[in-house]
């Protein structure tokens, strides 16, 4: 199998690992301040019915399957260094797993832990045939997404992303538009018939945002209606993807959305430091239980403003964020250099 590959930075990839850090936060504020069941027929619950069918499940999607790009690629090009990439990504899974846990105790929610269980577990499929990768991951992803378990959903995600490394479906995207176009239509229309069926089972009222099992009607309608929405993920996410892989076609589209570039680049950094975000304002503004759905959105503005200048402001001088440059070091147990060489 052909694996030669470069080693410039994909940065279609840093905008959307930066437009999926934009989704999650909108859902993981949710649980991380106990926000409360909106009115009927409110602002508040015309938002929760927007996450649901827009958000919920779709960037915990692509976020997953970036891992498994990124998964291919760090192996790749250690390997292609000189280095043994297997033993490398060993050590950068444990260090996951190390800030996962530590990271867990705050938000119980979060996905460090299972990607790095899952990275330990996909390791063998980096050199499967492509060819079996493919078939596995897409059979699997059906198979859970129909079943409507989205914690399952993660395993032949982060293997898809993987397979599309192995692919090279992110280099040289400017020869691949036709297909690119092609794609995105597909999704367009899958996704649309998938929200139509998931509209079709709406709740008459505000939920809970959890998935429960009981004899009262209200329960298992809410439940019929988040499991949907778990099968809709990977088909939305997938549509997202590729429409922003077009966008980002247009020199112009893509310095508008720069800010997202660094953003993304700073994945790790600012995946835990939402979190940080998060609690410091419910301690600080005594949100926690008080919050409206509505208003988190304007909290998560807030971050993604502060977040954003820093990610710009921070990479002007330094190669790496904070959080990156420490898992580099664990990863290669050295020190690196973090800040850039201004001479």
């Amino acid at each position: 199998m052909k694996k030669t590959i470069t080693n410039n930075r994909i940065d279609e990839l840093d905008y959307i690992r930066g437009f999926a850090l934009m989704g999650i936060i909108l859902v993981n504020i949710l649980s991380l301040l106990d926000i409360k069941i909106p009115e009927p027929n409110s602002v508040d619950a015309n938002y929760q019915r927007f996450l649901y069918f827009f958000v919920e499940g779709r960037f915990y999607s692509i976020f997953s399957f970036l891992f498994g790009v990124g998964f291919y690629l760090f192996i790749t090009r250690a390997n292609a260094k000189g280095r043994n990439g297997y033993v490398l990504f060993l050590r950068r899974v444990v260090a996951m797993l190390a800030f996962g846990i530590l990271h867990s105790l705050y938000h119980p929610g979060e996905a460090l832990m299972v990607y790095a269980i899952v990275g330990f577990i996909l390791l063998p499929f980096y050199k499967v045939n492509r060819h079996i990768n493919l078939a596995i991951s897409v059979i699997l992803l059906i198979m859970f997404a129909i079943l409507g378990i989205k914690i399952a959903l993660t395993l032949p995600l982060i293997l898809l992303g993987l397979t599309c490394g192995q692919y090279q479906v992110f280099e040289n995207l400017k020869e691949k538009t036709k297909q690119l176009v092609l794609f995105t239509a597909f999704m367009f229309l899958l996704s649309g018939v998938g929200l139509y069926i998931q509209y079709l089972n709406t709740p008459d009222q505000p939920f809970q945002a959890m998935i429960l099992y009981s004899e009262e009607g209200a329960v298992d309608q809410v439940s019929k209606f988040l499991q949907i929405g778990v099968t809709n993920g990977p088909i939305i996410s997938a549509f997202y993807i590729g429409f922003l892989l077009l966008l980002l076609q247009s020199k112009m589209v893509q310095t508008i959305l720069s800010p997202l570039k660094y953003y993304g680049r700073m994945a790790f950094t600012n995946y835990i430091g939402q979190t940080v975000f998060i609690l410091l304002a419910g301690q600080l503004f005594h949100f926690t239980a008080n919050l409206t759905y509505i208003q988190t959105l304007y909290v998560c503005i807030a971050i993604y403003a502060l977040q954003m200048i820093f990610s710009v402001v921070w990479l002007r001088f330094f190669k790496m964020g904070p959080l990156e440059w420490i898992w580099r070091i664990i990863t290669y147990w050295q020190a690196v250099p973090l800040r850039k060489n201004t001479t």
